[in-house]
C-alpha cells in the first residue's frame, strides 16, 4: 500500500514538474501557432513574427505581460454571453503555460517535441485569389493630415455575375487605414458616377450619410485592424453582378509620419452557384447628440426581421467614446436573448463576432442593438469631454451601427425578402370574464 502511493505521488509530482517547466517546442509554440501566428508572421499585422524559438524568445516577458492581462490575443465578448467560432481568447491553462515558460527563463527544450507547422498561402489568408483589384497610385497621408473619407472606383471588368465565396482586403500601410469598406456597386446605381476610375474621390458632405452606406450597394467586404477575412461555406457567397464596380470606401488617419498606402482586394469565385446569398445590413441610429462630460449615454437602434435569415456574424463599430455595445434578439413568441455582449469596446481593435452554430432568426424576430459611450474625461482617450458629440465619418464623431452578416436563399430579391416588416399590432385585450 505505501508503496503504491509513493508511486502515484511521484506520478502527481512529475505532472506538476511538467506543467511548471514548459519549454518551446512541446507547450509554448502550439499555444502560439494556434491563437497568434495567424497574425504574427511576415507580411501581417503582428510587430513581430513568433513561427520560431528564434523569433519568439526575445519576447517572453511582453508575452507573459499581454496574456496576464488579456491585452492579446484581442478579443472582447463577454463569455457568458454566446459561443463564437473564431474566439481568440486563451484559457487559463494557456495563460498558466506562457506565464511559467517566461517565468523560467523562456527555455528551448527540443525541436523534436514541435508540432507540424501549421500552413499558410503566403501573402494572403485566403485560398490564392482568383482576381487581385488594387489600386492604380498610392494615396499619401501627410504625417499630422486630417484626410475626409476616401472613394476609389475599380472597375471589375465583369460581364458574368460572379460568387464570391473567400474575399480578404490588405492595404500596403495598416498603420493608417482606420477601416475600409468594399462595395459592390450595382451596374443600375448613379452612386458617386462622377468619381473618375482609381483616381480617389471626395463625395460632397451633405450626402454623406448616403455615401457611408454606400448608396444602397451591397457590401463585398470590411477591413478593420485584426480583422479575419471571409471565408464562407461550400454553399455559401457574395453575389456581384455583371458589369458591376467596387468601391473602396476607406478611413486614413494620420500616424504622425508621412506615409502611403496601396490596397489590394483579393477575390475567391464559388465553383457552383451557392444555394445561399450572404448580405450585410446594420442596425443604425444616427440621430443622437452626447452631452458633454456624460459616462454613459446610450443610443438604442432597432429593426425587424422580415422572413427566416440565418445570422453568421456580428460587427458593432463606434468611435473613440464607444464604451460597450450589446446584441439582443426579441423572438415573435416574446422570448428576449443576448446575442453578443461587448462590454469593453476598443476602437483600435474591431472585431468580427462569428457564432460558432449559425442563429436561425424567424421571421417577426427583432434585432435590438444598445450602445453606451463615455464622453466624460475620465475616458483617455477622449478627444474633447466639453463637446457635444453628434454622428460623423472623423474618429472625433461617433456611430452606432450594429452591422450583421446573415444568410438568405440564393434565389430570392434581397431587396424584398429583407424589406423592414411592420410593427406588430398589439394585441386586443382579453374579453372580461362574465359576471355571475
Amino acid at each position: 500500500m505505501k508503496h503504491a502511493l509513493l508511486i502515484v505521488f511521484a506520478g502527481l509530482f512529475s505532472l506538476n514538474l511538467t506543467a511548471a517547466d514548459p519549454t518551446f517546442w512541446k507547450d509554448v509554440q502550439p499555444i502560439l501557432q494556434n491563437r497568434c501566428v495567424e497574425c504574427h508572421r511576415p507580411g501581417e499585422i503582428g510587430p513581430m513574427p513568433l513561427s520560431t524559438f528564434k523569433e519568439a524568445r526575445p519576447w517572453a516577458a511582453s508575452i507573459k505581460e499581454a496574456v496576464k492581462t488579456r491585452k492579446m490575443p484581442p478579443w472582447f465578448a463577454d463569455p457568458h454571453f454566446g459561443k463564437f467560432g473564431n474566439d481568440r481568447s486563451l484559457s487559463e491553462q494557456e495563460i498558466s503555460t506562457l506565464s511559467a515558460w517566461a517565468e523560467k527563463g523562456a527555455p528551448e527544450g527540443n525541436a523534436k517535441d514541435a508540432p507540424t507547422p501549421r500552413k499558410f498561402n503566403d501573402g494572403w489568408n485566403i485560398d490564392t485569389p482568383d482576381l487581385v483589384l488594387q489600386m492604380p497610385q498610392p494615396f499619401r497621408i501627410g504625417a499630422k493630415q486630417t484626410v475626409e473619407y476616401q472613394y476609389i472606383v475599380l472597375p471589375t471588368g465583369f460581364t458574368e455575375d460572379k460568387w464570391v465565396r473567400m474575399s480578404e482586403t490588405r492595404p500596403s500601410d495598416r498603420a493608417v487605414v482606420h477601416h475600409m469598406v468594399v462595395f459592390a456597386r450595382d451596374p443600375k446605381s448613379t452612386w458617386l458616377r462622377e468619381a473618375k476610375p482609381g483616381v480617389p474621390f471626395v463625395p460632397d458632405q451633405p450626402g454623406s450619410q448616403i455615401n457611408i452606406g454606400g448608396g444602397g450597394n451591397e457590401i463585398v467586404a470590411v477591413y478593420t485592424p485584426g480583422m479575419v477575412p471571409d471565408i464562407w461555406k461550400p454553399n455559401q457567397a457574395r453575389l456581384i453582378k455583371a458589369g458591376s464596380d467596387l468601391v473602396l470606401q476607406v478611413h486614413y488617419t494620420a500616424t504622425g509620419k508621412d506615409t502611403q498606402d496601396q490596397t489590394k482586394v483579393g477575390m475567391v469565385f464559388s465553383k457552383q452557384p451557392p444555394t445561399e446569398r450572404i448580405i450585410s445590413t446594420q442596425i443604425s441610429n444616427a440621430r443622437f447628440a452626447i452631452p458633454p462630460g456624460d459616462p454613459n449615454y446610450e443610443v438604442k437602434a432597432s429593426t425587424r426581421i422580415a422572413n427566416n435569415v440565418k445570422l453568421l456574424s456580428f460587427f458593432p463599430h463606434m468611435h473613440l467614446r464607444g464604451k460597450d455595445y450589446q446584441y439582443k434578439a426579441i423572438y415573435p413568441n416574446g422570448e428576449e436573448k443576448i446575442l453578443l455582449k461587448v462590454p469593453a469596446y476598443n476602437f483600435n481593435w474591431q472585431l468580427a463576432y462569428r457564432p460558432a452554430e449559425e442563429l436561425e432568426l424567424p421571421a417577426g424576430t427583432r434585432i435590438e442593438g444598445v450602445a453606451h459611450f463615455d464622453n466624460s474625461a475620465n475616458n483617455p482617450a477622449n478627444p474633447d469631454s466639453a463637446a457635444t458629440v453628434k454622428f460623423g465619418e472623423q474618429s472625433w464623431e461617433e456611430m452606432a451601427i450594429g452591422f450583421m452578416d446573415i444568410a438568405i436563399p440564393a434565389n430570392v430579391d434581397p431587396r424584398v425578402y429583407l424589406r423592414p416588416a411592420p410593427p406588430q399590432a398589439p394585441r386586443p385585450p382579453a374579453p372580461a370574464a362574465p359576471q355571475l
